[in-house]
């Protein structure tokens, strides 16, 4: 579509006074426009200079008008903006929901989803699977021994398969969460070794768990994953292709209880002395594309396999260097392997749908057969690469620095060593050097006063983000103190209209007075040069700080540099030339195709792991603070480049006031409760996480008397409006009944599941009759011995049993 928008010529432009952009429409006679120009110039920051503009003449403000046509017309940049960005919102969207890009599976040789999807409906059709209940210990690992007797039978007589059903019995320290020691005691894996007929010295990993949380049927986590890995197994074990090495499965039963069935593996299992490389597969979501979010660590060859091996790659650096950062409370037996066996690996999860992971909603039937199908295609591959390559016998040799890896649009990846990665870097940086200091460095006649109109517009920038950012965290925090936090969750556009509205408002508000009250004299094309160079040149220094840091995440800031430079140079004649016109307008948007795609890219899977994680982050992080600063942030990068329009378009008045009336609406409508944070919804829940437990408490001193004895229903609610929600309904459940903190007990006092107390400090604890277990717990302490350090070390004896 042809655009057409006014402009001016660049000599024109240069010359227009200050009192042009006050002044009516009438034109300025050609004698008095020639005469003006032999006027002297004005120096100083918005001032004028030689590029610029010149300083008006007596009288000049009754006879300046502004030129026709002058400026990008404010409408045709909202809305060419708004729609490119939506149309690249939808190319996102549409790379994610394409799951499998080829035909059904299901020839002999292939993965079959639907034999896949059979296991998971038989394992979840068991329900619940902790630790130690007879659904986790006796029926899930009889239907795993019974389906793994069954592909054996099947198997090509190329093949031998071992099957080993381990008990162990161990302890260890881990610093997550705070830092605990977890013991674990005759915990169940089931280990599956496939290898040549002749036998094999090494063996690749794949790692699933089959327990689950408490409450739920674990479809997503993990019991998908598997079903996945018996459909590999049985693939591969009736394959005419030969192995080179051996392929361990490995479905473990405690990894609920912090990762403790695969740590008795590694260092209690025999065949843990053979394994030289691991893939684990797990889940932060349901369904969807599984994502390889940790590798390594170092080995980069093992992204190389991933690479030349999976068919439908997902992947990225950035995740893996965000979940390692420890922002994201959560782990995964990656941490084990990796820790304690010292073997490198790959770490797949499924990332979608997370409200529901972890909840009773978590079934079989909400998981698509192309999601199966997909990570089924993928975990083959790679597992059949890892099991017929030379360096996996010698992995140790390969073990040098990190990679840099991303897909594109899960197309393909692209991947190289980080070392390579710093010389791109540095590369890119040098050219904006360049281009800069070419500017910078020329004589102030031929730039005018363009140094000091640089860092003016630096400091303006600046300004706008902060200024931005801390209007949306007064907005949050406000929210969150009159009790309307998480209006966004089950309605996510709600914090885009919110919080994402109001930074871009502020921050083009903080550009108009700049441009009206600060640049009044300086032309348009001259200050959209200058924004441009301060957005650059912003990007720049984040991708000196991430190289220097040697995060292998700053290729992201190297595409948002190398594009708009590249950008900037092709359009620049056309600029000088012709102004903002329709062309600029289409070519300069064409150039920022690829990082403001890639961005999008990135920010849905922020948004996507995020969102469902701040509601469970626990009672003490305020949900509004966290999405609020994260959508400021994404705001500010994905306007950066467009400040320069402010400054090239005629006005910015109606975008101001629709994205103030947008935010105020909302903000109103978010104040009133319009927006209630949870869903019943089958097709899409939402639910509100709250653990109870009904519990008897005895307190015994340190002679192993008992001193205190109660009974109650303790509550936690996961997320920062605690009991909000149910008081009207049970008005039971309110602040006086507030559990109270025993000072003098670990962990106050109660029995946290995990150490988490730290992030719920709000419960309540509500007097219930006494539990009333089928066979009672029994404590005893044995032995009491003072430390040379100066404490106290009890030995004790607990025992009891499950009541079913």
């Amino acid at each position: 579509m042809a655009m057409e928008w006014g402009y001016e010529s660049a000599a024109v432009r240069r010359h227009r006074v200050g009192g042009e952009r006050r002044e009516g429409p009438a034109a300025v006679p050609p004698p008095e426009r020639e005469a003006r120009a032999q006027e002297p110039l004005v120096d100083g920051c918005g001032g004028g200079g030689g590029g610029r503009t010149r300083k008006r003449s007596p009288g000049g403000s009754g006879s300046a008008s502004k030129s026709a046509g002058t400026g990008l017309s404010e409408a045709r940049v909202a809305l060419g903006l708004a729609l490119y960005l939506l149309a690249l919102r939808t190319l996102v969207q549409l790379s994610l929901q394409q799951l499998v890009l080829r035909g059904a599976a299901g020839h002999r040789g292939e993965f079959d989803a639907l034999q896949a999807r059979d296991y998971l409906e038989h394992i979840t059709s068991i329900g619940p699977r902790t630790t130690g209940s007879p659904e986790n210990e006796i029926l899930t690992v009889h239907y795993l021994l019974e389906q793994i007797k069954l592909i054996e039978v099947q198997s090509n007589s190329l093949h031998r398969i071992s099957v080993d059903v381990q008990r162990p019995t161990g302890s260890f320290s881990i610093d997550f969460l705070g830092g605990f020691t977890s013991y674990y005691d005759n915990i169940t894996n089931v280990a599956v070794k496939l290898e040549p007929r002749d036998g094999a010295q090494h063996a690749v990993l794949a790692n699933c768990h089959f327990d689950s949380v408490a409450n739920s049927p674990g479809a997503s986590d993990d019991a998908v994953s598997c079903s996945v890995m018996l459909e590999v197994l049985r693939v591969l074990s009736t394959s005419s292709e030969a192995l080179h090495h051996a392929v361990i499965f490995l479905f473990n039963g405690a990894e609920e209880n912090v990762l403790q069935a695969s740590h008795g593996f590694i260092t209690q299992h025999p065949w843990a002395s053979l394994i030289r490389a691991f893939i684990n597969l797990e889940a932060a979501g349901v369904g969807g594309k599984e994502l390889v979010f940790q590798t390594g660590p170092e080995n980069p060859w093992l992204v190389q396999a991933y690479v030349s091996a999976a068919k439908h790659p997902f992947a990225s650096v950035v995740a893996q260097e965000v979940f390692q950062s420890g922002i994201i409370p959560s782990d995964t037996d990656f941490r084990i392997y990796r820790d304690f066996g010292n073997i490198p690996g790959i770490d797949l999860a499924f990332i979608e749908n997370g409200y529901i992971y972890h909840t009773k909603y978590d079934t079989a039937d909400r998981i698509l057969t192309d999601s199966i199908q997909r990570a089924g295609d993928n975990i083959l591959a790679v597992l059949k690469h890892l099991a017929t390559s030379d360096m996996l016998a010698a992995a140790s040799k390969y073990q040098h620095g990190n990679m840099v890896f991303f897909d594109v649009l899960g197309l393909f990846v692209i991947a190289y060593p980080s070392r390579i990665g710093s010389i791109i870097n540095y590369m890119v940086v040098m050219a904006v050097v360049l281009y800069l200091g070419k500017k910078l460095l020329q004589s102030k006649h031929k730039t005018g006063n363009y140094k000091k109109d640089f860092l003016c517009g630096l400091g303006i920038t600046v300004i706008s983000w902060f200024t931005s950012l801390v209007t949306v965290l007064i907005i949050a925090v406000f929210i969150s103190l009159i009790g309307q936090s998480l209006s966004w969750y089950n309605h996510f556009y709600v914090s885009v209209c919110l919080y994402g509205t109001a930074t871009v408002a502020k921050i083009i508000f903080i550009h108009t007075l700049a441009k009206r009250f600060y640049y009044m004299n300086a032309s348009d094309q001259y200050l959209g040069e200058v924004f441009f160079d301060v957005s650059l040149f912003v990007h720049c220094c984040f991708l000196v700080a991430l190289t220097y840091q040697g995060l292998c995440s700053a290729f992201i800031s190297a595409v948002w540099v190398a594009f708009p430079l590249l950008t900037k140079l092709c359009v620049h004649k056309d600029f000088k030339q012709h102004g903002a016109q329709g062309k600029f307008f289409t070519f300069y948007l064409f150039g920022m195709f690829i990082p403001y795609l890639y961005a999008l890219y990135l920010i849905w899977a922020v948004f996507e792991m995020f969102t469902p994680i701040l509601g469970r982050s626990g009672s003490e992080i305020p949900p509004d603070v966290v999405l609020a600063s994260i959508l400021a942030g994404c705001a500010m990068i994905l306007s950066s480049y467009f400040i320069n329009f402010i400054y090239l378009a005629k006005s910015t008045k109606k975008t101001l006031l629709t994205l103030t009336l947008v935010c105020a609406i909302t903000f109103l409508l978010v104040c009133s409760g319009t927006f209630f944070p949870y869903s019943s919804n089958p097709a899409n829940p939402k639910p509100k996480r709250v653990f109870l437990q009904h519990m008897t408490r005895t307190f015994h001193d340190l002679e192993g008397n008992a001193v205190k004895r109660d009974s109650g229903v303790w509550i936690n609610g996961f997320d920062y409006t605690g009991m909000s929600h149910i008081t009207p309904h049970i008005p039971e459940i309110n602040d006086s009944i507030r559990a109270h903190c025993e000072e003098n007990a670990p962990l106050c006092g109660f029995p946290w599941y995990l150490p988490v107390h730290f992030l719920i400090r709000k419960n309540w604890y509500l007097p219930a009759p006494e539990v009333s277990p089928r066979n009672p717990a029994h404590f005893r302490l044995i032995s009491k011995e003072q430390t040379p350090w100066d404490s106290i070390k009890l030995t004790f004896e607990a025992t009891g049993n499950q009541t079913i």
